[in-house]
């Protein structure tokens, strides 16, 4: 039986790393284009879609936090890694913030970021691999995994992968508090590298998709010294 590749686009103004990563992708399975920069991402992507996409961050012209943002705000959800050659905590914050899924710091392993596309990709075919209409709802959202749409009274929500992955495990323990290392474990892989920082931004930005307060006054309540829970009521 013949398995469709996964769509992949690397987006470097870097000619050489583009051809690196194309070649190296390609060899490990994936059907991979590379292109220079956001507008030739917009073109590869009106052509078709992508499962996946590798995204610089230093880039001349439009950079990658620009395009991540863009992308997002155009209800855009396909996976992002982020590529990094600065190495600094603070600029994979920035990047989580914008809504990437994944970051990686140059100079890397390609063989690493075959790991990381992996597992981006198996979080996502794990959210879209659920009984058909399974639906739940809490409060004012309804969640449905087979679709992976969330709506708040009604109305739709845009949430990246790592949102919606967030979401569905305390969904799955609702009523429960968990840590970051549970929801690390439970919403990212266990082999995830993802700091105790990194997950405090990325429920951050899902308070701010779930249309939350900042006053921990809604939905997602902190647990100090133990971690975040969902509730049903706010209260």
């Amino acid at each position: 039986m013949n398995v469709k590749s996964d769509r992949v686009i690397v987006v470097d103004d870097d000619p050489e790393l583009r051809t690196l990563l194309r070649r190296f992708l390609s060899e490990h399975g994936f059907e991979t284009r590379a292109v220079d920069g956001g507008t030739a991402l917009d073109r590869e992507l009106s052509r078709s879609p992508a499962d996946a996409i590798v995204l610089d961050l230093m880039m001349s012209g439009e950079d990658g936090l620009a395009i991540c943002r863009r992308l997002r705000a155009a209800g855009d959800q396909t996976p992002i890694i982020m590529l990094t050659a600065r190495g600094d905590p603070i600029d994979r914050i920035v990047g989580l913030e914008t809504g990437a899924d994944d970051y990686l710091a140059k100079p890397f392993e390609p063989r690493e970021l075959v790991a990381r596309l992996s597992a981006v990709l198996r979080r996502t075919r794990g959210m879209r691999d659920v009984p058909t209409d399974d639906t739940v709802t809490i409060g004012p959202l309804e969640i449905n995994f087979s679709t992976r749409m969330v709506t708040r009274d009604g109305a739709s929500l845009k949430l990246s992968s790592r949102e919606f992955a967030l979401l569905a495990a305390m969904v799955r323990s609702r009523g429960r508090p968990l840590s970051r290392a549970q929801l690390i474990e439970r919403a990212l892989g266990r082999d995830a590298e993802v700091t105790d920082r990194a997950v405090d931004v990325q429920i951050a930005r899902l308070r701010r998709a779930l249309g939350d307060r900042a006053d921990d006054a809604g939905l997602i309540k902190t647990v100090w010294g133990v971690g975040y829970v969902l509730v049903s009521d706010g209260a």
